[in-house]
């Protein structure tokens, strides 16, 4: 090597670390405040969860929170109220910077959803406000358009991996969520950075996560293995109802032309149903009944009648996310599938915990790594493969309709619709 390439070499690595220390701290500052806003958010559902099943009588006043929700989004909130797939429209064709002001009105929106009673998560609100809040970083030092797409991955990342505990999934969702059968690798440092120091802000402040805990795993062998692939088709199953539930439902509120209106009449029959169950188990977060499904056998109708009270909640306007009921769901359905199949209880609902999300939402690999982080590596394997199929059973729709599709699922479908439309 002559003097020449050894400068050319030091340039090179040069320029990387630059480049590393650069997104360093950005990451490290977005990791602030959206592990902080994650914190805020998390303490505040867990208050008014607690406030709300100590006083059930507070459901009876859905409709009146939905109305707010409804009017604040209407007349203040046209311009945010894209939610997730806000963002994900922005990286794919940046335009405008988010508006901070969708942090704070998903933030009252979903604290008003739970506490009155309605069924969402909160992986929906946190991504939102990691997105809007990073990208005012964008404003004030005028990024690039390819700069500001990784400012709200980051968002994303950072979010996900604070309001869940899990940043290495938070990374990779980020990634693996904007393009069906693809992963931006371009965003992948300050992906990683973000979600690590976002986590450690949240935990900073005190917030706990809920624990679960997969006590026995079986070895692998072809009965296990068969039997994990056909659990991974009722969890892609699961995924696809839910995905389409949302929209459907939807398509009804939509037909109630005042916008506010739609939460207000859908909290009615939501109130009315929690009355008619007699319960409070399938609204909210859920997790204590997610907790249970990993020691206790439920009924097998649990992981139903929250996909119904989800995707209702959602489709008439409530705010919120989708992916703690998508755990709710795909525990409670592994709790009932070990009815029937040969695998430890424990196990099916951990499976079915992240690979009814993994069918949801398309992501397969930060599935499969959350599944990782939350029950262990022993899991692991059982974990991906039914993350797998579930992507696979799952279709190419999902509750993020902005997910662009960048490769099929099943080229041999695909080559098989091809010949059919030819025929015809």
């Amino acid at each position: 090597m002559n003097f020449f390439q050894k400068e050319s070499l030091i340039a090179v690595y040069f320029k990387i670390t630059e480049h590393l220390l650069k997104w360093l701290l950005i990451a490290i500052v977005a990791g602030i405040f959206v592990g902080s806003a994650s914190a805020l958010l998390l303490e505040s559902l867990y208050f008014v969860t607690d406030l709300r099943e100590a006083n059930t009588w507070i459901i009876a006043f859905l409709p009146i929170g939905g109305l707010v929700i409804g009017l604040m989004y209407h007349y203040w909130g046209k311009d945010v109220v894209k939610g997730n797939n806000q963002l994900i429209d922005e990286i794919h064709s940046p335009k405008d910077i988010i508006p901070l002001k969708m942090a704070p009105f998903v933030y009252i929106g979903t604290v008003l959803t739970h506490l009155f009673g309605g069924s969402a998560g909160r992986e929906g609100t946190a991504i939102q406000m990691g997105g809007a809040l990073v990208d005012q970083l964008s404003k004030i030092f005028k990024f690039s358009h390819e700069n500001r797409k990784i400012i709200i991955v980051i968002g994303i990342s950072a979010g996900f991996a604070s309001v869940f505990g899990t940043p290495l999934a938070g990374a990779i969702f980020a990634l693996e969520v904007l393009i069906v059968g693809r992963m931006r690798y371009e965003a992948i440092v300050p992906s990683f950075l973000a979600a690590v120091v976002a986590d450690y802000v949240c935990l900073a402040w005190g917030v706990h996560h809920s624990h679960y805990v997969v006590d026995l795993v079986p070895e692998i062998d072809i009965l296990t293995f068969l039997v994990a692939i056909l659990s991974g088709v009722f969890f892609g199953i699961a995924g696809r109802i839910f995905s389409k539930g949302i929209p459907f439902f939807q398509g009804y509120a939509n037909k109630i032309k005042y916008p506010p209106l739609r939460p207000f009449v859908g909290g009615i029959f939501i109130a009315l149903s929690v009355y008619v169950m007699g319960t409070t188990k399938y609204i909210g977060l859920g997790v204590p009944i997610i907790e249970e499904a990993f020691v206790n056998p439920l009924p097998y109708y649990d992981f139903a009648l929250k996909i119904l009270l989800t995707t209702f909640t959602i489709g008439v306007g409530f705010k919120g996310g989708e992916v703690t009921p998508l755990f709710f769901i795909g525990a409670t359905l592994g709790n009932a599938l070990a009815l029937f199949l040969p695998l430890p209880m424990a196990l099916l609902a951990g499976m079915g915990f992240v690979a009814v999300f993994s069918g949801a939402t398309n992501t397969p690999i930060a599935c499969t790594m959350m599944g990782i982080e939350l029950f262990g590596i022993e899991a692991g394997v059982f974990i991906a493969i039914a993350c797998i199929v579930a992507y696979l059973f799952s279709g190419h729709s999902g509750i993020y309709s902005s997910q662009v599709i960048g490769s099929s699922k099943n080229q041999d479908l695909d080559h098989h619709k091809g010949k059919l439309l030819k025929e015809v």
